[in-house]
């Protein structure tokens, strides 16, 4: 659940920390030990720093290599990293002063260092990977953005489902989905999202879920509050359980949306403080009832759209980083309702996620729609996400932005 996807710098450089601090931490602590056990004498602290120097070398290998593999996302991997790691690097380096010796009885010596106070260096070099590890890796990887003042960006996402050719279809014809290559299109959809800066938390998969790929309709995000979503189609109310999971490990406040409303976060688009709902097959009035009683105290003023010629209001109309809403005329009921409106030439043109203040997100479907926004002066990034959209997906869907 707690899988991060970052740039190849950022990884890079978050390993080498991670590694640094657990391989000295874990020497410092063996060296003071053994210090410690010789009554401070004299020479112990150069006798102990020369004993264990080999074994935290590959202590720092070790972790290095397992960070950059992204071995810290989840606990289970790190307690597994925390038992190998924490017997074969202290193991490693003693090797070379047993083979010094010129001895052929090296398992005997071997065995014989795991007791004692010879089995600090297994216990500190595990303690100090499974906790001091976990902690340096996880502030790591939002350093750049906490170091220049700012709120990391964070973006749920979530693994498509085996099944995802068999999800709801409402709108369009169904053709068949090519699920290797939807595979393809998704970890190169959150790679852009890592690319431009957002740490990616991927969400547990739902793989009974056709259409959990589309995280957005879980949740919704409000500052520090979540809005967990109420489905739409009965078919995906088994998504909300693992969104849930993942905003409370992130220590947002939780709200819900509760039956008889139902609620997809497809239909909500947040422009400043105005948030713009849906009313259409997935979202009911009494969902946009309590969405605006929830969000209300928040600061923000609730506008009930009709939907009716596409699955979520998202599909219709999204907005640029300045406000201006966006969409395919044929596709929006009434764009009376928006501030400032501008059409965009192509169905797949109608949604943006919006990267930075002056670069969005777009799927490569729609090429004179993102010339028309690099007109406007940003940035575009395109992404092929061709399967996602058989099945009435966009590349709002398949993320959630957490900022």
């Amino acid at each position: 659940m707690t899988s991060r996807i970052i740039s190849l710098p950022r990884r890079f450089a978050s390993a080498l920390l991670t590694a640094f601090s657990v391989a000295v931490t874990a020497h410092l602590a063996m060296t003071f030990a053994y210090s410690v056990s010789q009554g401070f004498a004299q020479n112990a602290l150069g006798l102990a720093h020369d004993a264990y120097l080999a074994g935290s070398l590959f202590t720092f290998i070790f972790v290095f290599l397992a960070a950059a593999a992204d071995a810290f996302s989840r606990w289970y991997w790190v307690a597994i990293l925390a038992l190998v790691v924490g017997v074969v690097a202290p193991l490693l380096g003693l090797l070379p002063r047993l083979l010094a010796t010129g001895s052929t009885e090296i398992l005997a010596p071997l065995l014989a260092t795991l007791s004692g106070l010879a089995l600090a260096p297994f216990v500190f070099t595990a303690l100090a990977i499974f906790f001091l590890g976990r902690v340096v890796w996880d502030w790591a990887v939002r350093a750049p953005a906490t170091f220049r003042g700012e709120k990391p960006l964070v973006a749920l996402v979530r693994l498509p489902s085996p099944r995802l050719g068999e999800g709801e279809i409402t709108h369009i014809e169904r053709t068949e989905v090519d699920a290797a290559l939807a595979d393809e299109q998704w970890d190169n959809y959150v790679a852009a999202l890592a690319d431009n800066g957002f740490t990616t938390i991927d969400v547990e998969p739902a793989p009974d879920a056709p259409d959990s790929v589309f995280i957005e309709d879980a949740v919704v995000i409000f500052g520090d509050t979540a809005v967990l979503g109420s489905p739409g189609a009965d078919s995906r109310a088994t998504e909300i359980a693992g969104a849930e999971d993942a905003v409370r490990a992130l220590g947002l406040h939780i709200e819900r949306i509760e039956m008889p409303g139902t609620l997809d976060g497809g239909d909500v688009l947040k422009v400043g403080t105005t948030v713009y709902v849906g009313r259409g097959g997935r979202t009911n009035a009494e969902g946009i009832r309590q969405l605006r009683a929830i969000v209300a105290p928040l600061g923000y003023t609730v506008v009930a759209v009709p939907v009716t010629k596409v699955l979520h209001l998202k599909s219709a109309v999204t907005a640029l980083p300045d406000g201006t809403v966006i969409g395919y005329l044929p596709l929006v009921d009434d764009t009376s309702v928006f501030d400032r409106f501008l059409a965009v030439p192509e169905a797949h043109g109608t949604a943006v996620v919006v990267l930075a203040p002056d670069a969005v997100l777009m799927s490569s479907a729609a090429p004179q729609s993102a010339e028309l926004i690099r007109e406007l002066g940003y940035r575009v990034v395109t992404v092929d996400i061709s399967e996602f959209e058989k099945m009435e997906g966009c590349v709002t869907c398949l993320s959630v932005r957490v900022r």
